[in-house]
């Protein structure tokens, strides 16, 4: 199983709309950036994912799983969707502040290549953000 981390900017889509989304979840889209559409195709069924609030709050909050592999977005469009559904939240949600000043987390492509929205993220650096975020 591979980890990743995507990003959303709360006021279009949150933490909350994706809870709310329930069980049958919904689809991610928005992602008009080749590596990110890479990284998508590359997720398989049951990835766990960090859901990362961009431009306000600049955190982890939460976990979401991939409950349905890419798939075309609109036929004649290079662009495809991944389904996601929420996991759980992060009992504390860890900042981006958290992460730059956490010397493992150097070469995390949060830090690395933050305006990447769809990113691949290392089992060590997975599990130490779990560990920051309190789970």
């Amino acid at each position: 199983m591979a980890h990743w981390l995507v990003k959303s900017e709360p006021s279009v889509w949150s933490w909350d709309d994706q809870v709310k989304a329930g069980a049958k979840g919904t689809h991610w889209d928005g992602v008009k950036n080749h590596t990110a559409k890479l990284n998508l195709m590359a997720m398989k069924l049951g990835d766990q994912v960090f859901f990362y609030h961009s431009n306000e709050g600049l955190e982890v909050v939460g976990i979401v799983e991939v409950i349905k592999e890419h798939y075309i977005a609109n036929p004649g469009e290079p662009w495809v969707y991944v389904d996601f559904k929420a996991v759980k939240p992060l009992p504390k949600p860890v900042t981006l502040a958290q992460v730059k000043a956490t010397p493992e987390l150097a070469k995390m492509a949060l830090v690395t290549s933050f305006r990447l929205s769809v990113q691949p993220v290392a089992d060590d650096e997975w599990a130490l953000v779990c560990k920051m975020g309190g789970l």
